[in-house]
């Protein structure tokens, strides 16, 4: 078992550290475009084996996809964060050019590897490698969901005192501002939130979940790494142990919450093949009008690199 993370910065590192520790497969190629850094943090990172006790080889390359050819999954974490004075559109555009080249290298070297996308703005970025690759939807597909409810189940842990393995979570939509929690689906050791914390104090957990990205940023000058390369690792191990786990990814829906031709963050089970199903809860009125709104959201982003690949045809 063969597993490549390509970009090494703080997410990717973290990432392949994380697989690495799990022994979730024989080797973990960590690539990366500036020379050096993936070699130095492989190095790094393989000497803490005798330390934490796994045998998971890791191997840093400087471009090199040809070091990654046959891998069984591959997460993408390359791209650039949102600099002043940059819109919008510039950092789609650039992400996009990143992303479509080293998606185009993948399928090159491992045709049938599952993508998982990490890179921002993700809902778009993930669209952007299902573009490109010409692979089944249900081998692409984007980290989102995993680490806005870790962060919402770490929130509701803090405020209530109780662990955070008591907490179950899900929530829908794009993965910033426009996210929906769903209370109605938050249990802890299977009791209703509802019945365990006030509703105002619940409201500003999932407004605070909703910003949590900007707040870390604000915090440390950067976005956050650990629980996005952790989540990421999570998902990686639910395919490559098969294990059937319930997450809210972002997937490609066809027909399912009314919606089509997008990628948005839903509950989907996970194993060997990639998403092996795409779950369609039961909404009431305001959570279906809450996940409407966010995937309008979604689409107008996705609508922009649509339009960049139509201009670029031109």
């Amino acid at each position: 078992m063969k597993v490549t993370v390509v970009g090494a910065g703080n997410v990717g590192a973290t990432c392949a550290h994380a697989i690495a520790h799990r022994e979730l497969c024989n080797e973990v190629i960590l690539l990366d475009i500036k020379e050096g850094i993936a070699e130095g943090k492989s190095l790094d990172m393989w000497q803490t084996a005798p330390i934490h006790q796994y045998d998971t080889r890791i191997k840093g390359v400087t471009n090199d996809y040809a070091a990654t050819a046959g891998s069984d999954v591959v997460v993408i974490t390359s791209g650039l964060p949102r600099k002043p004075g940059m819109s919008r559109d510039d950092l789609i555009a650039t992400n996009a050019g990143i992303v479509r080249s080293v998606t185009e290298n993948i399928v090159k070297h491992s045709p049938e590897a599952i993508i998982i996308v990490v890179s921002n703005p993700l809902d778009v970025m993930t669209y952007c490698a299902y573009l490109t690759s010409g692979f089944e939807s249900s081998r692409v597909f984007g980290m989102a969901g995993i680490l806005d409810t870790a962060r919402y189940r770490a929130f509701l842990a803090e405020e209530l005192n109780v662990s955070p393995k008591e907490i179950q979570a899900l929530l829908l939509g794009g993965h910033g501002d426009t996210m929906v929690p769903l209370p109605r689906y938050t249990t802890i050791s299977g009791i209703p939130v509802t019945e365990l914390i006030a509703k105002d104090k619940l409201d500003a957990i999932i407004k605070r979940t909703k910003g949590g990205g900007g707040e870390l940023v604000n915090l440390m000058g950067t976005s956050a790494w650990y629980a996005p390369g952790a989540a990421a690792a999570q998902m990686v191990e639910a395919i490559v142990r098969d294990q059937k786990r319930i997450y809210p990814c972002c997937a490609w829906l066809q027909g399912e919450y009314g919606l089509k031709n997008i990628y948005l963050g839903v509950p989907v089970k996970i194993g060997r093949k990639g998403i092996e199903q795409i779950i369609e809860l039961k909404l009431n009125k305001e959570e279906m009008g809450l996940v409407d709104s966010s995937a309008a959201a979604v689409k107008e982003v996705m609508n922009v690199l649509d339009n960049m690949q139509t201009t670029a045809v031109k």
